[in-house]
């Protein structure tokens, strides 16, 4: 007997199960291809539709310069510190998105700011659009374009110099160095002003805002071309903000005062008597 005489060949029955097999195999592939095709369009799709849906804004780049002074680094806590990188991160994200972006300049750049950076935000390196300087912003900026932002300057900011950089202390924590950004300012002879907050704006809390606020307020002013517009859609809502009219009382005690004016006067004495079971009742 030959070898494999005695082997047995397949049925035609093995043969058609074989067959089938092999056709459900390549229909299995087909319709994975196809939902695989099928989910790139879509995709492709998606991209191009939410694309209509977020209409690009033409970006128009402001002149105008923001500095932020981290030359306070020694005056703070770490946790002060870490909320300040914090401040810093989201002015670089909302200038980044700003319609009209401003010359971001972040200056005396070192100390524990520096370490936090590197530890927690290692990307800082590739920032783009920003100027970081280790020397102090007196250094980098010529004198007479420098503009403190302080709560202290009796000076008001009515406008924006395009052509002046102004200054956003890095500080938090302002109640245990009261006034330190004011004296830094008249100290190096550079001119010094708050923001028009108190002719638009009544607070709760202290006008000092932090470094962020400060930083989209201004880009917020570029954008609407009106502080009080700025100040409602940046102030967040736990510092109480109420707008002032122009004769500098909130508009909201004024609208109570008007609604206490409308309502009935209490009742003088004379227009009281006594019901005969001893309550009191109003003349009518």
């Amino acid at each position: 007997m030959g070898r494999g005489e005695g082997a047995e060949k397949p049925t035609l029955q093995q043969l058609s199960c074989l067959h089938c097999r092999q056709r459900r195999k390549e229909r299995k592939q087909q319709r994975r291809l196809q939902r695989q095709n099928h989910q790139e369009e879509e995709e492709e799709g998606g991209d191009a539709q939410s694309a209509r849906k977020r209409p690009r804004r033409e970006v128009t780049p402001s002149s105008l310069r923001l500095v932020v002074d981290c030359s306070f680094d020694n005056l703070m806590l770490i946790k002060d510190v870490r909320k300040l990188h914090k401040q810093i991160q989201r002015c670089y994200a909302e200038n980044r998105r700003a319609v009209h972006p401003v010359q971001f300049y972040l200056t005396s750049l070192g100390g524990q700011l520096k370490q936090s950076m590197d530890e927690k935000d290692k990307g800082w390196v590739n920032w783009k659009d920003i100027t970081i300087k280790t020397e102090h912003y007196s250094e980098v900026v010529a004198k007479e374009d420098l503009v403190y932002l302080t709560s202290d300057s009796p000076n008001v900011l009515e406008e924006l110099d395009q052509k002046k950089a102004y200054v956003i202390g890095g500080l938090v924590d302002h109640n245990h160095h009261k006034g330190i950004t004011f004296e830094k300012a008249k100290e190096l002879g550079i001119n010094h002003a708050q923001l028009p907050l108190s002719s638009f704006v009544k607070m709760n809390s202290r006008k000092v805002l932090a470094v962020n606020h400060v930083f989209e307020i201004i880009l917020a002013y570029l954008e609407k071309g009106s502080w009080q517009e700025a100040f409602f859609t940046i102030l967040p809502q736990r510092k109480g903000a109420v707008a002032v009219d122009q004769d500098g009382t909130a508009v909201q005690d004024k609208e109570e005062e008007d609604t206490d004016s409308d309502s009935d006067p209490d009742p003088t004495p004379e227009q009281t008597e006594k019901s005969p079971d001893g309550q009191l009742q109003t003349k009518l």
